[in-house]
């Protein structure tokens, strides 16, 4: 019974490996010839070059291979901004949500193109766009197998003293560490560095971890060829996520903020939408 989804999992890191090692050498070869950029560069920098330098993670909404093919909704929505600019989108997929920042703050990459939860220790450190999807953080856990059955969660209260895994670095910390103050005990949280959410979620569905917490877009997306898996329980209310940019990039953000304003009104716009967030 288990074979199908370890041939799932085995199907989508062959290429996640396979695009990493293909941008690692890119980027080692790139390191031979360039001096480091050191500091963010703002919309004017960014125009002279023609290159737009982005940062996203690789899952199955937001960049991933299929085939000779790279899909991904931010993966074609930056591709889209680039286009219409006439600037040419460098796209490198990190599983690490750390790297990605220290990525934008020392000059590496320019955009953030993932969606991002817009808390206040973010807001204080970055520049984020209007807002382009709608999202919440979920628990992923095993179904229940019995009415006895003592790992599985039924309600927040339930997650008093238990571990949840998350991506090192995630927004979801502060969300989670809030919810053990709202239900007066001591949620334990435990950061993955070399692990992105959909391969949290296949350690949940094969039984090696109890506990994941990652975007519900992400979960659904994979809930359907890991049918042993349980989204239900909401980590925090909707919310709206953005893209990121430094500080030092305001005319970058006011470009990507007007850009967005206008796309989002558009038919392709909900074309794309539909294709990844309505399945």
């Amino acid at each position: 019974m288990e074979t199908r989804p370890k041939l799932r999992l085995f199907r989508y890191l062959v290429p996640v490996v396979i695009v990493l090692a293909i941008l690692f050498s890119v980027r080692q070869c790139n390191r031979k010839q360039e001096k480091p950029l050191g500091h963010p560069r703002d919309y004017a920098a960014i125009t002279k070059e023609g290159i737009l330098r982005v940062a996203t993670e690789y899952n199955s909404t937001s960049f991933y291979v299929d085939g000779d093919t790279i899909s991904g909704f931010h993966y074609e929505l930056i591709e889209a901004f680039a286009r219409d600019k006439g600037l040419k989108a460098e796209i490198m997929p990190f599983m690490s949500f750390e790297e990605r920042l220290k990525g934008l703050a020392d000059g590496r990459f320019d955009v953030i193109a993932f969606g991002i939860l817009a808390t206040s220790e973010l807001k204080d450190s970055l520049l984020l766009t209007t807002p382009i999807v709608l999202n919440k953080q979920v628990l992923v856990q095993r179904k229940e197998t019995e009415e006895s059955d003592s790992l599985y969660i039924r309600s927040q209260l339930d997650l008093a003293q238990r571990t949840l895994h998350v991506v090192k670095g995630s927004p979801s910390i502060l969300r989670i560490r809030n919810l053990g103050n709202e239900i007066g005990d001591t949620i334990y949280i435990k950061e993955i560095e070399k692990y992105g959410p959909e391969q949290l979620i296949s350690l949940v569905a094969h039984g090696d971890i109890d506990y994941a917490v990652c975007d519900e877009s992400i979960a659904r997306a994979v809930a359907d060829s890991l049918p042993q898996i349980d989204i239900n329980t909401a980590i925090s209310f909707t919310q709206f996520y953005s893209w990121a940019v430094s500080k030092q990039s305001p005319i970058l953000l006011d470009s990507l903020n007007t850009w967005l304003d206008r796309f989002q009104q558009e038919k392709e716009y909900r074309k794309l939408y539909k294709k990844y967030y309505t399945r």
